[in-house]
């Protein structure tokens, strides 16, 4: 009795402190501004993390680079007008004049020291040897390849994104199920305690309440830390300011089909994945390499137009100084009929990286049959796993209701009772994780065949 008198003061002291702390945490709580919430379904977070990733601007400028390459490309099929001029200062130089049989002289070479021209000239290819073309398909073949691998980033940051969404919405269920828990071991604990203190139970029954309790608690710590890190690896990729809340609006469990055969699935895959289909543009790029380096050894037509207009103008004779005149047109042809090896070790080159390629892509279709194969059998495991974690859980139940009833009347110990009480936990948590499973699977499965 004086052991429990002595303990009641110790006990009002620890209601004191805990109430003062409440009121504290309360008026903090007033003063600290409250954060942005956003509730968002899975939709609207992906949608979001869409509009803003850095990843997908990055590839964006790059497509964008790509698109200026094509146009570069086509543009050498076009005519090219230039503008040029030109201001020449010379030496003096001794005329040279000659004697006119009528009398007095002409000169045929003044001294011109100032020489001003300016020149227009318009200039177009006739024949390239297909090396215009060529460089076109490459151009078109590399804008495609950064296209796909866009639309494949895309597709990583929604499987990111929808991990670190169901990430969330698992640790904030695994809370809510240990705070249940923590709520039985409660009045668990206080059946115990009453108990024991008439002397109807030993010390170590309670004890063993309290370090379940304990235990229930800590893992509730766990999964609170776990939901904040999950948060803000979503805020992160949502683009939101720090501290920013969200809370996802759509529920953990929820009926997803099970996808049927896999051939299907590994063809869709073959047939939709971005980085499959942005690798075949490569290889189709190099493959224009190709005939790009075995055009240099194939005729070159082009032809030109230019107007000079010049001060003297030195293609009319005698000279003088004056501003005058004069165009000309003509055709270029050149043909180079040895260059040492150049063109045809470039064409090697790109045919050597052509076969690299090739091989790159068979090892992608390897790997993504496998990665179809591995998605496919996890998410139909995942989903066996919701239907045995939901009967394991619900037998826990009953087992529960059972034990709380003959431990009312005395029939067992409270260690039984605890044990229920533990294992309707531990029947909470895995479902909890099943649904998560079965949640990520299709999430997979999903980015797998390229959806």
């Amino acid at each position: 009795m004086s052991g429990h008198r002595w303990r009641r003061p110790a006990a009002w002291v620890e209601w004191a402190a805990l109430f003062g702390f409440g009121v504290i945490a309360v008026r903090a709580a007033a003063q600290t501004p409250p954060a942005s919430v956003h509730r968002l379904s899975l939709m609207e977070a992906l949608e979001q993390a869409r509009a803003q990733a850095p990843a997908l601007e990055r590839l964006r400028y790059l497509r964008g680079s790509a698109e200026a390459g094509l146009t570069a490309a086509r543009a050498e099929r076009l005519p090219r007008l230039a503008l040029s001029g030109s201001y020449t200062r010379n030496s003096n130089v001794q005329e040279l004049s000659i004697p006119l049989p009528a009398g007095g002289e002409r000169t045929i070479f003044p001294n011109l020291p100032n020489d001003y021209r300016s020149r227009a000239a318009l200039s177009v290819p006739l024949y390239t040897g297909g090396s215009i073309e060529s460089s076109v398909r490459a151009a078109g073949s590399e804008l495609e390849a950064s296209e796909r691998e866009l639309e494949a980033a895309a597709k990583d940051l929604a499987l990111e994104t929808a991990a670190a969404y169901w990430q969330l919405v698992t640790a904030r269920e695994r809370e809510r199920v240990l705070r249940e828990a923590l709520a039985a071991y409660e009045s668990h604990l206080v059946d115990a305690g009453n108990r024991a203190r008439f002397g109807l139970a030993a010390r170590n029954e309670v004890l063993a309440v309290q370090v379940e309790r304990d235990r229930a608690e800590l893992r509730r710590l766990e999964a609170q830390q776990a939901a904040e890190v999950a948060q803000a690896d979503l805020v992160r990729l949502l683009g939101y300011a720090p501290g920013a809340a969200i809370e996802p609006v759509e529920p953990l469990a929820a009926e997803i089909g099970v996808e049927g055969a896999l051939e299907p699935l590994v063809t869709e895959a073959l047939d939709r994945r971005g980085e499959r289909a942005a690798l075949q543009a490569r290889i189709d790029a190099a493959g224009a390499a190709i005939d790009t380096a075995r055009a240099a050894l194939r005729p070159q037509l082009g032809a030109e137009a230019g107007y000079d207009y010049a001060n003297p103008n030195r293609k009319e004779l005698p000279l003088s100084g004056v501003w005058t005149g004069t165009w000309d047109a003509s055709l270029r042809l050149s043909w180079t009929l040895f260059d040492s090896g150049r063109s045809a070790a470039a064409a090697s080159r790109a045919a050597a990286e052509v076969d690299a390629l090739r091989q790159q892509l068979r090892d992608l279709d390897q790997r993504l049959r496998l990665e179809v194969t591995t998605v496919y059998l996890e998410q139909a495991s995942a989903s066996r796993s919701v239907e045995v974690a939901q009967r394991n859980l619900e037998a826990a139940r009953e087992n529960l209701e059972v034990a709380r009833d003959r431990y009312r009347e005395g029939v067992i110990p409270s260690a039984e009772l605890l044990d229920a009480e533990v294992a309707l936990q531990e029947a909470g948590l895995d479902l909890t994780q099943s649904w998560a499973r079965r949640r990520l699977a299709r999430a997979s499965l999903d980015r797998a065949v390229g959806r």
